[in-house]
Formats: C-alpha cells, sequence, structure tokens
C-alpha cells in the first residue's frame, strides 16, 4: 500500500464535480454546517453581547424578547458557539501553524493587498492571515468563556469576589470587541476574495481559484489526485 493511502484514503474530495465540470472539494457537509451553526451563534451573541454592553444599545433586546430573555440567552449560546467553534478546531486546527513561507506571505503583505499574488510563495490551506485569524479567535473563545463564566450570575458569579467579577466584566467585553473585529475583517477578506463564500456556502473551488490563492494546496491536490489515478489505473 503506497503512502498516499496511509496519509489520506480517497474521498468524495478527490475526482469531485460541479456542474459537470471538475471541482476541488474545499469543504465537507459537516465542516460547513460546523461553521454556519458557528456564525449563527456569533450573531446572536455580538447583538445580544451589545444590547447588554451600553444602554445606548438596549433596544436591541426586543430582538430576543426583551432583556431578561436576553441576559437569560446569551450566556446559553455562547457555551453553544464555544462547543461548535471547539469543533471546528478539531477539523482545522493542523492547518494552521505558522511556516517559513507564511512569514515571507506577511512581509509582502503589499503584494497580497495589491492583487499580485504571482509574487507570493506557494500557499498553503491557508494563508498567514487566517492562520492568525484562527489563533486569534482561538485566543478569543477560550478568553469569553473563562470570562463568561465567572460573571454568569445564575451560577457561578457567586463563587468569586466582586474585585474578579469586575476585571472578568472588563475582559468579557475586551475580548468581545476583538472578536467583533476580527469577524468583520473575516467576512471582507470573503467577500474580497471571490469564490471564498462559494466554498464555504457549496463546498468547492475551481482549480484556477486553488491554483491563484492557494498555489501550495493545490500542488498537493492535484498531486494526490494523480496519484490515486495512476493506483486505480494500475489494478
Amino acid at each position: 500500500m503506497s503512502s498516499i493511502h496511509k496519509a489520506e484514503a480517497p474521498t468524495a474530495r478527490d475526482f469531485a464535480t460541479a456542474n459537470e465540470e471538475p471541482v476541488i472539494q474545499r469543504y465537507t457537509p459537516n465542516e460547513r454546517s460546523n461553521h454556519w451553526i458557528t456564525a449563527i451563534c456569533f450573531v446572536i451573541l455580538a447583538l445580544s453581547g451589545l444590547a447588554l454592553f451600553h444602554p445606548a444599545m438596549f433596544w436591541l433586546t426586543n430582538l430576543f424578547g426583551g432583556g431578561p430573555w436576553t441576559r437569560i440567552l446569551h450566556p446559553f449560546v455562547g457555551v453553544a458557539m464555544f462547543i461548535s467553534f471547539t469543533l471546528l478546531v478539531i477539523r482545522f486546527w493542523h492547518h494552521n501553524f505558522l511556516e517559513q513561507k507564511d512569514v515571507q506571505w506577511m512581509r509582502q503583505i503589499g503584494d497580497v493587498l495589491t492583487n499580485h499574488e504571482e509574487k507570493l510563495p506557494a500557499i498553503g490551506r491557508y494563508n498567514a492571515g487566517q492562520k492568525l485569524l484562527f489563533w486569534v479567535l482561538l485566543a478569543c473563545m477560550l478568553g469569553l468563556l473563562l470570562t463568561g463564566l465567572v460573571i454568569w450570575r445564575a451560577y457561578f458569579s457567586h463563587f468569586f469576589p466582586i474585585s474578579v467579577i469586575r476585571a472578568a466584566s472588563l475582559l468579557h467585553a475586551f475580548f468581545g470587541f476583538v472578536i467583533i473585529c476580527s469577524i468583520i475583517v473575516h467576512i471582507y477578506a470573503a467577500l474580497w476574495i471571490k469564490g471564498s463564500i462559494r466554498a464555504m456556502t457549496r463546498g468547492w473551488v475551481t482549480y484556477a481559484w486553488a491554483r491563484k490563492h492557494h498555489k501550495g494546496w493545490y500542488d498537493e491536490v492535484v498531486d494526490r489526485e494523480r496519484a490515486l489515478a495512476r493506483e486505480r489505473r494500475d489494478v
């Protein structure tokens, strides 16, 4: 048995098609469902969190049935988002370690912003910006969970002194601010790179898209497909 089979057995990712054209499957249905459940939870938490953060935005509580219901729902949805995001981390953490070529990618951020991707090193499944976003989101999620438990008045806050609760409240707001800004950047980048939204809604990208934006990943996919094709031909 070859190393190809040991590393990754043939799946629907290989030789996928869309509209009778060959494409590369970037995300499976389970991965996309996981992502969108996390995204929906984030929207609910961002709106309810802003409603609870400042009186000027308290009107947002009308979306959730009023202030008391907003206060009740926010932490439970937060736990749901943390669990959903943890599943994403389990799926994708091994793709998000920074490599030397990622450092070079960051040094050439000017070429990235001016769409001169042909000058960049061959990027793998994710570029340095996506990897940094992944770790920032993970740090924020952990921060929000820990501080959220401290200030969860119904179940946990009575275990902590008021000074700790006040500090946790400030940190919770800080992590909330960072994650909202990070998600805005994430959405902007997805809209900016045409084809990215389709990857997360329909699961596939074209070979041209992969070659242009993630040349290293494209080469890996093509090499794997060629090896699998040779093995099938030789059977």
